[in-house]
């Protein structure tokens, strides 16, 4: 039962990672090891987050065992001495320990974590950020997308080997210590967990407080729309910024194409950018190209390699950047419609909710028996906000345990963790379930917390993860780095909340195989004593800092609009997104009338071509036959020497017309000046002299 509990927890994560790389990523188009090297990291990360409330359960079985055995040892005692002395009472042992329905068993779970966290840690230091620089080169060729990638990490690599010295330094230098292997990895552990725990506070300060206000704010609908209008006006002003770069980045490519000719050793490298251009670029450059000429008419300098690869780099970001704000815009405005649609209906006394738009698919089973309109309409307009009101306030409680939690988890003598106290109940009963459950929801909070803050932040435009396939290859491995680097010191964090770090509470017990790899803090005192237990007190601070959202008023201060509802600006840009949505409403409003007149009209008279072009097929028949009919009647009818030199006039005046001349021409043997008469006696050297 206890592979199957972790065989069966390994495949539902992979799924679940394979399923949000899919949301945000493109199979088709990006690179299989960016893909790889995405998923394998997001997959290590949920892995461990899944897996940890066995380890925590486990560790408690194993406590167990130790407490009989010692029970048992003591029992034995007492009935020797009993034999010596028959008038000392007996006292019966406890009660054999129940094996967990996960209970894995030993020697497993050291090696799997082994593999887990080292693996993980070559992903973020190592690999991905190497990846990164690869994928985000402008390179033609494989070696000089490694040459790009190798100067790029150099200075990134030799300040983590800095930092890594100086810790090394002191160590060595320090009387205390005798520097071993083991003590060489738990420096370099707690390096990576000290870094990984500066951020983490960050990220989980701001998530503990937004994430339950998102969800209230969610259910006000006056206060969803407006800020559906307000992210409305900022999309269209990186919008028409997006197509306006890729305009110019065009421009330099056609340029650059104009002046590379076919002769040139550089044409592979500018149709390798001519490949990554938007279709309609490729055909409009394309016709405006001679690829025979090898000549420069406007005497255009060639560019040198250095400045394609340049280029190439820019062609990439900017088609990247104008395709995912195109698809964007277009989920932006089915949210907007939808929201309308929801505030019409909530009016309305029929109790059926109807869409502005319907969607042309046909519905499917569920919308047919189960999502029907009716059931629609109590979702979306009354029972919606209060189911999401009262997630709000239970995650608003959660939000509270943890912070209170994080700033007492050091009171050992005492213990006011609450999470701690939960776990130490439930364990002196051995209810596996209840302790498995509680790690799993607590650390599952944690985990949603600090990831979710990674996927909606966004550093200008080059960290930036949006779904619907639109995260370029550079966002999602720095998203996979980001996540390898949390979830160790998240893990930690979270051992210490419910007391299972020997290194924090000092109590003498079981330690679960997770801390065992993680190595003793002790090596250090002043990270294990001092930062780690006093640096999280911070959170309270950052959890009020994003209650009063002084970081959303300092960037909106320094010139980053942001929802704000008392700010004029907000109100300007509320104003300008619901104009921009009306006039959406408005454009598809008529193109879909024109759609219904024009199915109806061929629902009521057919299709106007097929009968126009039946109409001439009938027409050409009937002429033909005419024809043939005529001619038949004359074949033998005698000419007159007169009508015979009308017709040769005829043939020689229905000469062919050419509409294209720029000025009227007199012909030698016509007046006729209203256009240009293409001669037919000319000679046939003459035929393809204006071709």
């Amino acid at each position: 039962m206890s592979g199957v509990a972790l065989g069966v927890e390994i495949v539902v994560v992979f799924f679940l990672a394979l399923f949000l790389l899919h949301r945000y990523g493109d199979f088709r188009k990006q690179h299989r090891m960016v893909l790889f090297a995405t998923l394998l990291a997001w997959f290590l990360c949920f892995l461990i987050v899944f897996i940890l409330p066995l380890d925590v359960s486990t560790s408690i079985y194993n406590q167990c065992k130790i407490n009989s055995n010692k029970e048992k040892v003591a029992v034995s005692t007492e009935f020797s001495n009993q034999s010596s002395n028959s008038s000392s009472p007996t006292r019966s042992p406890k009660e054999v320990c129940h094996k967990p329905w996960s209970y894995i068993p030993d020697g497993i779970l050291p090696v799997f974590w082994r593999v887990v966290y080292w693996t993980s840690q070559f992903l973020t230091w190592l690999l991905i950020p190497f990846m990164q620089s690869y994928a985000r080169s402008g390179g033609f060729s494989i070696s000089g997308k490694v040459k790009t990638a190798l100067i790029e990490n150099a200075i990134y690599y030799g300040t983590y080997l800095l930092i890594f010295c100086s810790l090394l330094i002191y160590v060595a230098v320090s009387p205390k210590f005798n520097l071993t292997w083991s003590q060489l990895q738990v420096i370099g552990i707690t390096a990576a967990n000290t870094w990984g725990l500066f951020l983490l506070v960050l990220l989980l300060g701001y998530g503990l407080v937004e994430i339950p206000r998102s969800y209230w704010n969610a259910s006000c609908h006056g206060h969803l729309l407006a800020k559906t209008y307000f992210k409305a006006a900022k999309l269209m002003t990186e919008k028409a910024d997006a197509e306006e770069n890729l305009e110019d980045v065009m421009e330099d490519v056609r340029s650059s194409s104009e002046a590379i000719k076919y002769n040139n050793p550089l044409r592979k490298c500018i149709d390798t950018v001519l490949r990554k251009c938007p279709t309609e670029y490729q055909e409009k450059m394309g016709r405006n190209m001679d690829d025979y000429e090898d000549f420069d008419e406007n005497r255009n300098p060639c560019p040198s390699k250095k400045s394609l690869v340049k280029l190439h780099k820019q062609v990439i970001y900017a088609v990247q950047r104008h395709n995912r704000t195109q698809v964007q815009w277009q989920m932006l405005l089915e949210e907007a419609f939808h929201l309308e649609d929801v505030a019409k209906n909530e009016v309305s006394a029929a109790h059926q909710f109807v869409h502005s738009f319907p969607s042309t698919e046909p519905p499917g089973w569920l919308s047919r028996y189960l999502y029907t309109p009716t059931v629609e309409w109590y979702w979306e307009c009354l029972l919606r906000r209060w189911f999401y009101r009262a997630l709000a306030v239970t995650l608003m409680l959660f939000s509270v345990v943890v912070v209170w939690s994080e700033c007492t988890f050091f009171s050992t003598r005492h213990v006011l963790s609450l999470f701690a106290i939960f776990i130490q109940l439930a364990e002196r009963d051995y209810n596996y379930f209840y302790i498995e459950m509680a790690c799993f929801f607590t650390i599952f909070y944690l985990c949603y917390c600090v990831y979710s803050t990674v996927f909606r932040i966004r550093v200008f435009n080059y960290y930036y993860l949006a779904p619907h396939h639109q995260t370029d290859a550079y966002s999602l491995q720095f998203s996979g780095m980001l996540f390898c680097r949390l979830t160790p010191p998240l893990c930690l964090n979270f051992l210490g909340l419910i007391h299972m770090d020997s290194t924090i509470s000092g109590q003498q017990r079981e330690q679960t195989a997770y801390t065992t790899i993680m190595g003793s803090m002790k090596v250090l005192p002043f990270i294990a004593k001092g930062f780690y237990i006093y640096y999280p007190m911070l959170i309270l601070l950052l959890c009020i800092a994003t209650y009063y959202s002084l970081g959303t008023r300092c960037l909106n201060m320094l010139g980053f609009q942001q929802f704000m509802g008392e700010s004029h600006m907000t109100t300007d840009l509320v104003d300008e997104g619901r104009e921009l949505i009306r006039r959406e409403r408005r454009k598809r409003q008529r193109t879909e009338d024109g759609e219904n007149r024009r199915r109806e009209w061929r629902e009521r008279y057919g299709d106007p071509r097929e009968k126009c072009s039946g109409r001439n097929r009938n027409a050409y028949s009937e002429l033909k036959e005419n024809n043939e009919s005529l001619m038949n009647s004359s074949a033998f009818a005698p000419v007159s020497r007169r009508d015979r030199s009308d017709q040769t006039e005829l043939l020689q005046d229905a000469e062919p017309l050419d509409f294209n001349a720029e000025e009227p021409v007199e012909t030698e043997d016509r007046r006729y000046t209203g256009g240009r008469y293409l001669s037919t006696s000319l000679s046939r050297g003459r035929i393809f002299d204006d071709v």
